[in-house]
Parts: C-alpha cells; sequence; structure tokens
C-alpha cells in the first residue's frame, strides 16, 4: 500500500460511522482508530517467533501451552462486576467451555471462554484494558 492510498483510505475511514479499522498483510499492518482525535499506526507485520528472536537475539521457542486470543476489539474485564472476584486466576483449573473473562465492544458484553481443558498458566491482561483483534489473552496449560 503506497502513500497516496493510505491517505484515500483515511479519508473514507474518518468520513464514515467506523470508530476503528485494521487492515492487514503478510508486510503491513494498519490500524486506524477515530475520536476526537484521530490516531494511525502502521508497523510491519512480524510473527510472535519473529518478535523473540528481535528482542533476544537467539530463538526462542513459544512457552508452553495454549492461547486463549481476543476475538474482537474491546475492553477486558477479568470478573463478572467490579466487587467480584475475576473468573479465573493463575492456577485454576478450567475445562472447554468455561467463562474465563468478558470483552465489552459496543456496549455488548461478550464472554469469553477457553477451547480446552488445562490449567491457566498465565494472564495477560490487567482489568479493564482495551484489548485488539487476536491479542493473547490467556496462556493454558
Amino acid at each position: 500500500m503506497n502513500f497516496e492510498e493510505m491517505l484515500r483510505l483515511i479519508d473514507k475511514v474518518s468520513d464514515s460511522s467506523l470508530s476503528s479499522f485494521e487492515y492487514e498483510t503478510e508486510e503491513l499492518k494498519l490500524s486506524i482508530q477515530c475520536g476526537e482525535k484521530a490516531v494511525l499506526t502502521a508497523t510491519p507485520a512480524v510473527s510472535e517467533t519473529e518478535l523473540r528472536e528481535n528482542v533476544s537475539g537467539k530463538k526462542e521457542e513459544p512457552p508452553e501451552g495454549k492461547l486463549v486470543k481476543s476475538p474482537l476489539v474491546g475492553t477486558f474485564y477479568a470478573a463478572p462486576s467490579q466487587d467480584a472476584a475475576p473468573y479465573v486466576k493463575v492456577g485454576d483449573p478450567v475445562k472447554k467451555g468455561q467463562v474465563l473473562a468478558i470483552v465489552e465492544a459496543m456496549k455488548l458484553m461478550n464472554e469469553i471462554e477457553s477451547d480446552f481443558d488445562g490449567t491457566v498458566a498465565e494472564v495477560y491482561v490487567k482489568n479493564g484494558e482495551s484489548v485488539e483483534y487476536g491479542m493473547p489473552l490467556f496462556r493454558i496449560v
């Protein structure tokens, strides 16, 4: 995508009722967020493995287990309400289909369920944080 095409895309998104837009190819990841102040992010698309290699200088194996990723863009909530305990924490056993968290998107509360049985090894997101599509939320072993 060249610079002129990016400008046309920004204009189209700005003129529409979209609040955010993402475009990704093997070479480029483009994210546009509109609001009081529009934000444009364009980065080369890099896999998790490539990122680990670049940061550490050596090839690392991905962490053990399976990732539960966000199916949408929104706000992450670890518990059903502010004063309630989190659905799960590190060390908790989980079953396939069990609710792990909620992602709020466009005023809708979307339950995030585990895709597999196991134990919560890692929680990647804090309560109230914004999450992106495909962003890892939990690691289950």
